[in-house]
């Protein structure tokens, strides 16, 4: 992709050198602070965070953070609980609250009763509505009991549900459960046959918001970055003219556009993971202190109605 494109996307964001049309189209690697701008369901980028925050945006927005890992104290990074507060004070510092915040899995790091208290120390005091949906770190108590007693009630099985915001229908799934070969994500037959069962009736012109800790599309199937069923999931919601896919697990911005569908993946406020095979392994990607809170962050979302756009904003903890 070159910062030497053009387009008819409007004029070039000069913290990219990209039109905002680029910013969306192309996968990115930088950003993970997302504001989101929803507007008709389809992402639009307002621009990195410096200018999207300046920007005041129209119609709902909304909040994405995603892999707290809250109690990961190792040399990628030594103090999670500590960005994680960095993270909830610049949403705090938004000059525009926004409706509420998704979450989207590894809240914990070992899913200790301690660690979930502690995040929701930290996560509340954005003074948001917040909704999640588990990784993998937060369902590895043997009886799931301490996700499930904070956050699964109203939900279904391990935990999805869906609720309505603003003419948006969204839906939070559950990919952690029972992970198939090399740890790609699984949703299952009885998920499945509920989201079938959800989206049942509802207009296809309805903007549909689907987010799950594991990406849907396959990102890295090497590295277990994708879901096994994930594409019977995206069978369902084909005939919408407008979804949007958020997911986190890979602590990385990746994006693209299939049809109808965009798809998001979110930064960690935890530690960076290596681009897809780059390194031996996707585990915790040690840089140097300068350089970390460039790698973490989180992302907001606008949504106007009569708009053909959803607006993503990716923020950087620093930079």
């Amino acid at each position: 992709m070159s910062a030497h494109d053009h387009d008819n996307s409007g004029p070039i964001d000069p913290e990219t050198g990209l039109t905002r049309r680029k910013v969306l189209e192309c996968m990115t690697w930088a950003g993970t602070g997302i504001l989101w701008t929803v507007s008709g369901g389809v992402p639009r980028s307002l621009g990195l965070v410096g200018s999207a925050l300046a920007a005041e945006p129209t119609g709902m927005t909304f909040l994405q953070i995603s892999d707290s890992h809250v109690g990961f104290d190792k040399p990628a990074n030594p103090n999670a609980l500590g960005t994680l507060e960095e993270a909830i004070a610049r949403i705090k510092a938004m000059p525009a609250k926004p409706s509420f915040m998704i979450h989207t899995g590894d809240i914990s790091h070992l899913s200790k009763a301690t660690e979930f208290d502690d995040a929701e120390r930290i996560i509340s005091q954005a003074k948001l509505d917040v909704h999640y949906v588990p990784g993998e770190h937060d369902f590895l108590d043997e009886e799931i009991e301490f996700y499930k007693d904070r956050y699964g009630k109203g939900t279904r099985g391990a935990g999805y549900y869906s609720f309505d915001a603003n003419g948006v229908h969204f839906i939070g799934l559950v990919n952690v459960v029972d992970l198939k070969a090399g740890g790609l994500g699984n949703l299952g037959a009885e998920q499945l046959e509920w989201l079938e069962q959800d989206l049942k009736g509802r207009s296809k012109s309805t903007p549909i918001v689907v987010f799950a800790h594991i990406p849907l599309w396959t990102v890295y199937p090497e590295w277990g970055w994708g879901t096994d069923d994930g594409a019977r999931a995206l069978e369902y919601l084909k005939g919408f003219g407008s979804v949007t896919v958020l997911n986190g697990h890979i602590h990385q911005v990746m994006q693209k556009v299939e049809g109808n569908v965009t798809f998001h993946t979110a930064r960690s406020t935890a530690f960076p993971q290596p681009a897809p095979g780059t390194a031996p392994s996707p585990g915790p990607m040690k840089v140097a202190d300068d350089k970390l809170r460039s790698m973490l962050g989180i992302a907001s979302v606008n949504f106007k109605r009569g708009d053909q756009r959803l607006a993503i904003i990716d923020t950087p903890l620093q930079g």
